[in-house]
């Protein structure tokens, strides 16, 4: 049960989704247009049965009122039967005002609407049922004692409106077949439709299916694709074209970690096989053990600049803040690069100073590849100058340059993807992750590098918060 209540349930298909809204359209619309038209019907009928009611009411009301007393009553039943002529179904009733019937036409009784309309001057329609049967009916009262010597009397005109209602009930039994078999038949038309709109979806799939690590270079053509999947296919595109390049950088990281790993080891092998092929001095395997400790340096640095690198990742490396010196980490790091610039021949400089909130041994290490990144590609008789400077934004920025062969603006986005070179073939100082670490120390300072190369120089550019004014 818990792990049913885990689950969340997959979402319906958007065939189905498509397929139910054409169909609830689909009712709606029916329904909708549906009541309008029974509504204007039902109006329709109650407006030509309301005329011809008070049709009948006027003949009768004309009747009573220029009636005189000498007619006998004979002779205006007569007149009365005269005015239900040609009103197919008519039925009148006149009462007065002592509640005596004067007229009482075939039909149904309709006395008691007529005594009960007795009080009312103004007439009103209204919908009676008398057993099975239905009709419309008005009241009237006539107040005829100011014209003449009659008394005022109630007169009650029907008429039957049960052809109406089957027409009505019959239109509505329609209506209702016409919403399901519009339901049904949008809905497999909307199927149909919906399952021939996504036919391009379906090509993408398969085409993604046919993709592997070693056929990255499918294309879909955005101009082959409807205007909505537009997007979608420009989308996929980059997406295997990042795929793609990273992929190469891999597979040529992976050619140069072998070819790192694999020349040390060899070393160290062929070193020991010859130490051990003959009897030597403690002095001589002495040396060739000081020289596998080089070798095994140089694995164990590629090893940590991975596992750096994968750390960083999963946010495995948490920083140990405190505010650091700018100026005096980059004069530790000279001393420690001295030796091995004056060898090249490079002098290195620093201007400048400001302090920020970080790691102290992450800062020293990102700093510490820019700066042998600059000395290894000075030429021999350059200068690396290192400028720092706070700025009124609150952050401090850091320019490592050096001047030498520029690079290509098309290289200098990539710089600091890992396993990225500039040139694919192997070349001298490491496997590609150095500027990689660079990027993920600063971006874990909340701060960013970058990089540009022009008129014969090189320069990366770090900026990082500075540090809070009351702290340290």
């Amino acid at each position: 049960m818990a792990d049913f209540a885990g689950r969340t349930l997959r979402p319906s298909s958007l065939t189905l989704r498509l397929t139910l809204m054409f169909g609830f359209v689909s009712v709606v619309v029916f329904s909708v247009f549906g009541w309008l038209i029974n509504d204007s019907i039902q109006r329709h009928f109650a407006e030509q049965d309301t005329s011809e009611l008070r049709i009948v009411a006027q003949a009768v009301d004309k009747a009573i009122l220029t009636n005189s007393p000498e007619k006998q009553p004979a002779e205006l039943k007569q007149r009365f039967d005269d005015i239900l002529v040609g009103h197919h179904g008519a039925s009148l009733y006149i009462v007065d005002n002592e509640g005596k019937t004067v007229y009482a036409s075939s039909g149904p009784d309709l006395s008691g609407l007529a005594r009960a309309g007795t009080g009312r001057p103004g007439g009103s329609v209204q919908d009676w049922k008398d057993g099975e049967h239905h009709y419309r009916v008005l009241t009237r009262r006539i107040d005829a004692s100011k014209q003449t010597a009659l008394r005022p009397y109630t007169i009650s005109v029907a008429v039957p409106i049960d052809y109406h209602l089957k027409f009505l009930d019959r239109f509505r039994q329609t209506l209702w077949l016409m919403v399901a078999s519009g339901f049904i038949i949008t809905s497999l038309m909307g199927w149909a439709a919906v399952r021939h709109g996504h036919a391009p979806l379906h090509e993408i799939v398969e085409q993604i299916r046919h993709i592997s690590a070693n056929a990255l270079n499918t294309r879909v053509p955005p101009e082959s694709v409807p205007a909505e999947l537009t997007d979608l296919a420009r989308s996929f595109n980059e997406m295997l074209e990042r795929m793609e390049e990273s992929f190469q950088r891999l597979s040529n990281f992976s050619a140069d970690i072998a070819h790192d790993l694999r020349t040390p080891v060899t070393s160290m092998m062929t070193q020991t096989q010859v130490a051990l092929s003959q009897n030597r001095s403690v002095e001589e395997y002495r040396e060739i053990l000081y020289s596998n400790i080089e070798e095994y340096e140089h694995m164990a640095r590629m090893i940590n600049d991975m596992l750096f690198l994968a750390k960083a990742d999963n946010g495995l490396d948490s920083l140990n803040i405190e505010p650091v010196e700018l100026h005096q980490e980059v004069e530790i790091l000279f001393e420690y690069y001295e030796a091995w610039a004056e060898e090249r021949g490079v002098t290195l400089d620093v201007e400048g100073r400001g302090s920020v909130e970080g790691d102290q041994l992450m800062l020293r290490r990102a700093l510490g590849n820019l700066i042998s990144n600059a000395i290894q590609h000075t030429p021999s008789g350059g200068s690396v100058r290192i400028r720092i400077e706070t700025g009124s934004n609150g952050r401090v920025r850091i320019g490592i340059e050096n001047p030498g062969k520029e690079i290509a603006p098309e290289h200098l986005p990539k710089l600091f993807d890992r396993f990225y070179r500039v040139d694919p073939s192997r070349q001298e100082g490491g496997t590609g992750l150095g500027l990689a670490i660079v990027k993920s120390i600063i971006d874990a300072h909340r701060g960013k590098v970058e990089v540009n190369s022009e008129n014969g120089v090189t320069c990366f550019q770090v900026e990082l918060p500075a540090k809070r004014t009351g702290t340290g």
